[in-house]
């Protein structure tokens, strides 16, 4: 009984490193698959890198959900041009988005509250995107690009936008909203028919509403 214990618990590991090391490596591929969207700056480009995030969180737990978001900034350094500032700044508006999202649905496995636990985890990631722009980001960026530049870029699309606070409320936060909108939607859209491939399916079982 307790070597069953034991090697069903080395299973359980080995799973969970497996299958975050694919997720990290899945998101790090799809940081790099952007694009710009015409209602913002050219400098802000749209991608889903955090879905695979969010599939560990909801799969595995919120720290499996940490871990991919860490290998796809990690992976991403090779290619930076911030100076890696702008990696942190991705890495913890991703775990703001997981982080809640995972322990919301951790607790009630129901598709109820995972939608709950990502809209929060939505909103969460939206208002930190203020911050880590306003502290983190731009004051590096202006090494490149001065921040008249930077504010014009916003005014060409809106001209009330008057200094850079007032940009990131404007655009960045329900930018950022929409993007984790955007894995949120096909994470409950698929979630369930991969669901099985991530966790055995014995686990899944066990989950009798689940997503």
């Amino acid at each position: 009984m307790q070597n069953t214990r034991t090697n069903r618990e080395k299973t359980t590991r080995v799973r969970w490193l497996c299958v975050t090391a694919m997720l990290g490596a899945m998101a790090a591929v799809l940081q790099f698959l952007n694009f710009h969207v015409p209602i913002m700056p050219s400098f802000i480009s749209f991608d889903v890198a955090e879905l695979p995030a969010l599939i560990a969180s909801f799969s595995m737990g919120p720290l499996s959900g940490v871990c991919v978001c860490l290998i796809k900034n990690l992976v991403n350094l090779f290619h930076t041009s911030t100076g890696g500032v702008g990696e942190l700044s991705n890495f913890l508006l991703g775990c703001a988005f997981v982080i809640p999202a995972g322990i919301i649905y951790k607790s009630h496995k129901t598709k109820k509250r995972a939608v709950i636990g990502a809209l929060i985890g939505c909103v969460t990631m939206a208002v930190l995107s203020v911050f880590t722009n306003y502290f983190i980001v731009y004051p590096i960026y202006t090494n490149f690009m001065p921040m008249d530049a930077i504010i014009n870029a916003y005014k060409a699309i809106y001209s009330g936008v008057d200094n850079l606070l007032e940009a990131l409320i404007i655009f960045n936060m329900p930018f950022t909203f929409v993007k984790g909108l955007a894995s949120t939607v096909i994470t409950v859209a698929i979630y369930k028919y991969i669901s099985p491939l991530l966790k055995g399916r014995k686990e899944v079982k066990k989950e009798s509403a689940a997503l």
